[in-house]
């Protein structure tokens, strides 16, 4: 009769583990995403003319209300981070070539990082009056707004 040994298991390794806070992030990032995707979808569409309404006007009146402001950039900060992090595990499965993974990866990083970045930046400081003529259709709004 001959005896098998059976290996002890593997000891667990402490400290921060990227994949599973990634794993979380995705689950938790997707449950709040389709909240703030169906409200944004429900106000644009269903409220008051719906999708008659949806002009320059529209937008700009949404990018003057702080609570608008930050609803479009919660969603966009979700969506480009969930996104890049689908696509980092992509790219964790299927490259092989460890110099490329690297590269995708930290390319994956720098658009989302740029992208976030830049989406911010319109969202807060959208000026509806920039570049507003006379012959304009906005011109009155924007005067009687002292802008």
């Amino acid at each position: 009769m001959s005896s098998q040994t059976i290996a002890a298991p593997a000891r667990r390794r402490r400290g921060f583990n990227l994949e599973k806070w990634g794993w979380i992030f995705m689950r938790a990032s997707g449950i709040v995403l389709v909240v703030l995707i169906f409200g944004h979808l429900f106000i644009n569409l269903m409220v008051g003319e719906g999708i008659h309404a949806l002009d320059f006007a529209f937008i700009a009146g949404k990018f003057a209300t702080p609570f608008w402001q930050w609803w479009d950039v919660l969603m966009l900060w979700l969506a480009l981070i969930h996104g890049a992090n689908g696509m980092r595990t992509i790219v964790n499965d299927y490259v092989t070539n460890n110099t490329a993974r690297k590269a995708l990866i930290w390319a994956l990083g720098l658009a989302a990082g740029l992208l976030i970045l830049l989406g911010t930046l319109v969202v807060f400081t959208f000026d509806p009056c920039l570049g507003v003529t006379e012959s304009s259709t906005l011109w009155d709004s924007c005067q009687s707004l002292g802008n």
